[in-house]
C-alpha cells in the first residue's frame, strides 16, 4: 500500500476512522534524520497491507503537529482505534519501527 499524505482535511477519515493501525511519520524536508527514516517508512507501507502509513509535513501541517505535541522530528506515532498506541522521537531502524506496530 502506498504512503498517504496526511493533512488536517483528511486526518479524520484516514486516521481516526481507520480500521487498521496507522503509522504516522511527522517530518520536514530540511530534516536529515527524517530523510533517513523516510525510505524505511515507505518500505513498511509497501510490505504491510494490514497497516496504514501516512506522512505529516510539519511545515505544512502545523496544526496537526501541535495537536500531537511534536517538538522534535522525526516523530513516529502509531494510532489504533483513534488513540495513540505508541510514539518515538528520532530516527529508528526498521525492526524497531515494526515492533511499535
Amino acid at each position: 500500500m502506498s504512503v498517504l499524505t496526511i493533512t488536517k482535511e483528511n486526518y479524520q477519515k484516514e486516521v481516526t476512522e481507520s480500521d487498521r493501525p496507522v503509522l504516522l511519520d511527522f517530518w520536514a524536508s530540511w530534516c536529515g534524520p527524517c530523510r533517513m527514516v523516510s525510505p524505511v517508512v515507505d518500505e513498511i507501507a509497501e510490505q504491510n497491507a494490514n497497516v496504514k502509513v501516512g506522512k505529516v509535513n510539519v511545515d505544512e501541517q502545523q496544526e496537526l503537529a501541535a495537536q500531537f505535541g511534536v517538538m522534535s522530528i522525526p516523530t513516529l506515532v502509531v494510532i489504533r482505534g483513534g488513540k495513540i498506541a505508541n510514539r518515538v522521537v528520532g530516527a529508528r531502524p526498521k525492526a524497531q519501527i515494526l515492533s511499535m506496530l
